[in-house]
């Protein structure tokens, strides 16, 4: 099967349990939003992904082959992160180089034309560029390299909305390209909306959705108006979260959607992602 394999993976700290007998999926050719709040599990389980730790329970799969100390995956997956791991001291075509030593599939030349649409300066050390450039360098390094699974976390902390839009539309082009699976971990679930097919949702160390983004926008609403009028409406459907202001109520609706009463002063709208993670994780503190 082609597809990283997560398989009842569970991490303890002490007394803090990261990861629940977490079991799902990310699938070959498709561009994933790893959601989840900070301390959700999500770096925990990306780390194990990339084998910077290990789990204490399940095991990780990629294209059916053990990740676990496993050279076999080295050329199969690559994760950058807002963790630097980088020589501050070496210059960054120097980083490059060393790259394309470490991975076969690394491009030089897409590297460098990267680059060159950031205005990234190549001549500099790794340790003078601003925290946005280094970011950039990362972002330059994970698109330049061929693999078949690339995950971005929190791929755009310290970029403006230039360098961010960027961003996005080489890693569209690059996808378009050659397709490969691109998991995006990221608080800013509105800027990646558009780009998602997929989303996982983690929340206190348990899956707690995959869905389709056509799916979920599709079964989610919104319902507004005096609140005994929204709570008749409600009465036996999937509410995962309200707000209240005086006498009038909105809230937020998973599951078919049923027309609303002749003459009643209630609107539907629908529900955006970033909306419906927030009410769905609020759920789950509940």
């Amino acid at each position: 099967m082609n597809a990283i394999q997560i398989r009842n993976v569970t991490k303890r700290y002490k007394n803090i349990t990261a990861l629940d007998h977490v079991s799902f999926s990310f699938e070959h050719g498709r561009i994933y939003g790893f959601l989840g709040r900070n301390g959700a599990g999500k770096s925990t389980l990306i780390n194990i992904i990339a084998n910077r730790i290990f789990s204490d329970e399940g095991e990780v799969l990629i294209d059916g082959i053990p990740a676990k100390e496993n050279m076999g995956v080295h050329e199969k997956v690559f994760c950058m992160s807002e963790t630097d791991l980088y020589d501050t001291g070496l210059k960054i075509k120097e980083h490059f180089k060393w790259m394309k030593r470490f991975y076969d599939s690394f491009d030089m030349e897409k590297a460098l034309e990267i680059a060159g649409k950031f205005q990234l300066d190549t001549e500099k050390r790794f340790g003078a560029l601003s925290k946005g450039y280094q970011t950039i360098f990362k972002l330059t390094a994970a698109l330049a390299l061929n693999v078949p699974y690339v995950i971005f976390d929190e791929p755009v902390l310290g970029l403006d909305a230039n360098h961010r839009e960027l961003f996005y539309a080489l890693l569209l082009k690059d996808y378009e390209e050659k397709e490969r699976t691109i998991i995006i971990a990221t608080h800013l679930i509105e800027e990646v909306a558009n780009l998602i097919e997929d989303v996982v949702l983690i929340d206190r160390g348990k899956v707690i959705l995959q869905e389709s983004v056509e799916n979920l926008l599709a079964a989610g609403y919104c319902v507004s108006g005096m609140a005994q009028e929204v709570d008749r409406y409600c009465k036996g459907k999937n509410v995962i979260g309200q707000d209240e202001l005086g006498g009038l109520k909105l809230v937020y609706v998973l599951g078919e959607k049923t027309q609303i009463p002749a003459g009643s002063g209630l609107q539907m709208t629908a529900m955006n992602l970033q909306k419906l993670f927030v009410k769905l994780t609020e759920k789950g503190e509940s």
